[in-house]
């Protein structure tokens, strides 16, 4: 039974696709980023066939909030059973399941349920977190929908793709340089403006204008976790108008003498904005190589600038 004071609410959504399928996409966390708008960061703390705990760096109401879940999985049953083990104020408790239902073999409902309580049952707090829930659930759901029918259609909306650059010098260093994104403005010459703020150790937001080759300029907003001197992952909450996803990393490997550093980036084409950014005559393929050239080239100037400044410590 729901103690005094949880709530309880229902979401679902009918999708074009295999309840199967469905279910392994929803089961499979790390591809969480880039199938669900909230969700920054997943990582697998312990793992089982049918249990599982995970920590979740995701947005809820613009702010960026992390915690760790227990899950259990049925695969047979079409059903995964969540619940947060800490949570983050205001909330005191949340948990909840999804349902895969089939209707036919290739249309399903998927139903996402969830109780909660709000911190002392404060009653701001509970209509803070009615909102971030309600808000959550349905972008979700409208991107589920979205990822498994384009991925049963077979469109070729996916991009991903990374860039390398060995650095003979710390870790540490160019980490610092790409973690200290305050000071960009000064060392990045395709950086325009930069708001930054670090919420908590680790989990930063980062607002920025980035000049483009014609001399305008684009904002970009994103949320950044952390991991000091090995990784930070980001996903872009503020898009430019090709992209509805934009997630990526900043990845270093030390290896002997120096470090190796890797930009990746993984982005979902916006097939109904190609001929507006890019022109009339412009197609899916042209946006693919638009969106590698565009990105990689800030890339491989922020891996230059990054190599230069740790060298340059030595």
């Amino acid at each position: 039974m729901p103690q005094s004071g949880t709530r309880e609410v229902a979401h679902e959504i009918t999708v074009r696709a295999c309840a199967a399928d469905v279910y392994e996409f929803i089961a499979g966390v790390a591809n969480w980023p880039r199938i669900f708008p909230p969700t920054v960061h997943v990582e697998h703390l312990e793992q089982s066939a049918t249990e599982e705990r995970i920590r979740i760096w995701a947005t809820a109401n613009g702010e960026a909030k992390n915690w760790v879940s227990r899950r259990t999985l049925d695969r047979e049953a079409l059903r995964i059973e969540f619940r947060q083990e800490v949570s983050t104020p205001p909330v005191a408790a949340m948990g909840g399941t999804w349902i895969i239902e089939p209707l036919s073999a290739g249309e399903c409902r998927i139903r996402l349920l969830h109780d909660y309580r709000a911190v002392d049952d404060d009653q701001a707090g509970l209509a803070w977190i009615d909102e971030a829930v309600d808000r959550n659930s349905r972008s979700e759901l409208a991107a589920l929908k979205m990822n498994v029918e384009l991925a049963a259609a077979g469109a070729d909306l996916l991009l991903s793709f990374e860039d390398s650059v060995r650095v003979e010098g710390s870790a540490k260093d160019v980490y610092d340089f790409l973690n200290e994104a305050q000071h960009w403005q000064e060392r990045l010459p395709h950086v325009a403006r930069v708001d930054f703020q670090e919420t908590s150790p680790g989990l930063q937001l980062l607002e920025m204008d980035t000049r483009t080759k014609d001399g305008s300029t684009h904002t970009t907003k994103s949320v950044r976790v952390c991991f000091p001197d090995e990784r930070i992952v980001y996903k872009q909450i503020t898009l430019p108008a090709l992209m509805t996803l934009h997630t990526g990393r900043w990845e270093l490997v030390e290896d002997g003498d120096g470090v190796t550093v890797t930009s990746q980036h993984t982005v979902v084409i916006n097939p109904d904005r190609i001929t507006e950014v890019l022109g009339a005559e412009a197609d899916l393929a042209r946006a693919r190589e638009f969106v590698r050239n565009a990105l990689g080239a800030n890339s491989r100037a922020t891996l230059g600038l990054a190599k230069d400044h740790a060298e340059g410590l030595r």
